[in-house]
């Protein structure tokens, strides 16, 4: 059996990141282990996973990356069983949302920015 373990998210600073998807998001802490030279293994998820490897630029093109990972398109789909409730809560929690709620076809759905810009999908999947 295969399964993705990590999805790694370039950011400008451990400490900011942890706090906003810890606390703003909501997600639990997996680990969050020093490696020597500044350098950390920070993992992050929602309950359930994936888990989410939050590593700090170390370059100038590293840098160029944080907030546009994917040139613009939605980067990760954040499934909740229960779109009114996150949506609110992440509202509540200053989380910028680009659009109001919508219903299409698969759920509901809206599109909401991370802290530096990454473009996510909160997603209720409809009943099969």
């Amino acid at each position: 059996m295969q399964r993705i373990g990590a999805v790694t998210l370039v950011v400008r600073d451990y400490d900011e990141a942890k706090a906003w998807y810890t606390e703003v998001l909501g997600f639990d802490l997996v680990e969050d282990t020093p490696l020597g030279d500044g350098k950390r293994w920070l993992l992050v998820a929602p309950p359930g996973g994936p888990n989410l490897l939050l590593a700090r630029a170390a370059t100038p093109e590293q840098e160029s990356r944080i907030g546009d990972q994917t040139g613009g398109r939605v980067f990760l789909f954040l499934h909740t069983d229960d779109f009114r409730r996150d949506h609110a809560a992440m509202t509540a929690r200053g989380v910028v949302f680009r659009e109001t709620p919508r219903e299409e076809t698969y759920g509901t759905v809206a599109v909401f920015e991370d802290l530096y810009g990454n473009l996510w999908d909160l997603l209720q999947l409809k009943a099969a």
